[in-house]
């Protein structure tokens, strides 16, 4: 087994092309997710590619190279639109678990209880995929995740950067975790929500994602429909919202409380982001 820390993007491409290996963004998840017996031909790390590690803001968004940290994020100058992204960067795992983790690693992890990937639904990212032989290629968050541990990238791809597009002025954030106790765990549900409001303090635009409640976190297309010129103070969210969700029963909840409990997480988000 080897072990690669290439400088260049070219490089890294030019090693992932010659077969499938492990891609370390961070690495906090790798020996949890190891398994007996087992292990790849060699690791490939890219927390030492400079061209990663950039968060970069202009006209045309907001820009995450794969490397950048949940602590470079919760430090980061960003748009308010962000507040939810970096609440969730606040809890994912330990301090040290920020200082090492990376935004794309949380990706490619594919879990369902990824903390960074509801706010970034609701960001409406899109993930940027390279490959030494097919070149540059974008997928939107919404597809980049197919299910449990699963992406879109082929053998031979890694993630790039996250883009972000332009945020509405005005736009507000929030996201709440549930879990077993604050800090250090694997959420039971979480949610994320970016609202606008029109000058007569109406919602002119919302966007809802949930994570933890179905194999793949979702946004609720119907719920932010239904939420469209709408008061903050009479927004209520309903079991009939929830009809996309699909939860499972484990030993951190039953679907049923899952249910219950993110119908209220939903209800508590939307109106910190509506806050003035």
């Amino acid at each position: 087994m080897s072990y690669f820390s290439p400088t260049a993007l070219a490089d890294a491409l030019d090693i992932l092309s010659r077969g499938p290996g492990k891609i370390i963004a961070g690495g906090t998840d790798v020996y949890p997710s190891a398994r007996p017996g087992e292990s790849p031909d060699y690791f490939l790390d890219l927390t030492r590619v400079d061209a990663l590690s950039a968060i970069r803001q202009n006209a045309a968004g907001t820009y995450f190279g794969a490397t950048v940290t949940w602590t470079d994020i919760v430090r980061a100058d960003l748009h308010p639109a962000f507040d939810a992204l970096k609440a969730a960067g606040r809890e994912v795992g330990s301090v040290q678990i920020q200082n090492a983790g990376t935004l794309a690693g949380n990706l490619c992890n594919a879990s369902p209880a990824a903390d960074g990937v509801p706010a970034l639904l609701a960001l409406e990212a899109v993930v940027e995929i390279a490959s030494a032989a097919r070149g540059a290629r974008d997928v939107p968050l919404a597809d980049f995740i197919t299910g449990v541990r699963q992406t879109a990238l082929a053998p031979d791809e890694l993630v790039r950067g996250i883009r972000v597009p332009p945020q509405p002025e005005g736009m507000q954030s929030a996201f709440e975790k549930l879990g077993s106790r604050t800090y250090l765990v694997i959420s039971i549900c979480m949610t994320a929500a970016n609202v606008l409001l029109d000058a007569r303090g109406r919602i002119a635009e919302a966007r809802v994602a949930v994570g933890a409640c179905s194999a793949v976190a979702q946004r609720l297309a119907g719920l932010e429909k239904r939420l469209i010129g709408m008061r903050p103070a009479d927004l209520r969210v309903t079991p009939e919202d929830l009809e996309d969700l699909s939860p499972i029963d484990d030993v951190r909840g039953t679907a049923s409380y899952r249910l219950d409990a993110v119908q209220e997480q939903i209800q508590r988000t939307l109106q910190r982001a509506s806050a003035a």
